[in-house]
């Protein structure tokens, strides 16, 4: 593995960024690369939680199937971002599928190694937690989207999060975006068009732009209200 570019994931990760050169130095040294194509599975729910992930490159989907075969997404976690850590501190089973959403390449920690890091430096165990907290904030928001949200809301909410609340083209398809959201590619492409003639987003072969982000806002929280 390009050890630099590991080590600028592992520095970026809020996880940790609080440890040394030189533990981070180590971690990389006793990681193993992985390597992932678009859909490929990292693990699933109900696997041992051997290791936590540092992803180096590209993008993985954490998630869930429901027994009626509905994909619930939590999360889309992106260079820097750390998985697979709740399973990795008690020794437990996966909570949630793992699978790239684009090409990647991750950096594969032991348990055993993480555990001793944090024994080693305490302000790991600290981030840890923060991350795990935010992880569980986020992952309660995506249910609660799912259970409560109609779905202009939920296109809403989730062209806000993808665009950084509109400075940026969210250059997904719009077959993915569906994907994400669980509603069909046809009632997002109505919805799209509609909002694109009002002047809240513009369309492009680049993606979504969102051109109107408070108006959008307006909808995510009249709804929460409701």
């Amino acid at each position: 593995m390009n050890s630099l570019s590991a080590s600028a994931a592992l520095s970026g990760a809020a996880l940790l960024k609080t440890l040394s050169e030189e533990t981070r130095t180590r971690l990389i040294s006793r990681g193993l690369e992985v390597r992932l194509e678009l859909g490929e599975l990292l693990f699933e729910k109900g696997d041992p939680g051997d290791a936590v992930y540092v992803v180096i490159e590209g993008e993985i989907e954490i998630g869930v199937t429901t027994e009626g075969g509905r994909s619930v997404r939590f999360a889309a976690l992106k260079a820097g971002d750390v998985l697979g850590e709740l399973a990795a501190l008690d020794g437990g089973p996966r909570s949630a599928d793992a699978r790239a959403a684009r090409r990647s390449k991750l950096l594969k920690i032991p348990r055993e190694t993480l555990m001793s890091t944090i024994a080693a430096e305490p302000g790991a165990a600290l981030a840890l937690l923060s991350a795990l907290a935010a992880r569980v904030r986020h992952a309660d928001a995506v249910i609660e989207s799912h259970a409560l949200l109609d779905l202009p809301a939920k296109v809403a909410r989730f062209l806000l999060e993808e665009s950084g609340q509109g400075g940026r083209v969210v250059g997904l398809t719009q077959t993915e975006m569906a994907r994400r959201i669980s509603i069909s590619r046809e009632k997002l492409n109505r919805k799209l068009h509609a909002w694109a003639d009002a002047g809240l987003v513009e369309l492009s072969r680049a993606g979504v732009k969102v051109t109107a982000p408070v108006e959008l806002q307006k909808l995510v929280r009249r709804r929460d209200l409701e």
